[in-house]
């Protein structure tokens, strides 16, 4: 869907390397089974699609985990609807107080598919 531009994919570069180190961590390794090569082919291929978001403001802090803040800092930024994560309890407080909607990525794709 981001390749087709049917959703759009906002990152900051300290997010998108953020997305980096995690991909290559070798507990994530053991679940998506990339290989160095191809996590880096991968990263290319999304910075290519991804939307670059400056940082205007700082909004912390908003979260417990001060990882998450370059998510919200993004969204709110990249002026976001919604923050897609699995971590959705975290995100809903703080979400809310600048108007975003925090859903699954599977609860996303269910709505963009309808």
């Amino acid at each position: 869907m981001a390749f087709t531009r049917t959703l759009q994919v906002l990152a900051t570069p300290a997010l998108f390397l953020e997305y980096e180190e995690v991909l290559g961590r070798g507990e994530h390794r053991a679940v998506h089974g990339m290989t160095p090569e191809r996590i880096n082919q991968f990263l290319i291929g999304l910075a290519g699609i991804m939307e670059p978001v400056k940082i205007y403001y700082r909004w912390r802090p908003q979260m417990r985990d001060v990882d998450d803040e370059m998510v919200l800092d993004a969204a709110i930024n990249g002026c976001a609807d919604v923050i897609a994560t699995h971590n959705v309890r975290d995100f809903v407080s703080a979400a809310s107080r600048f108007n975003l909607r925090v859903l699954t990525p599977a609860s996303l794709l269910r709505e963009v598919l309808k």
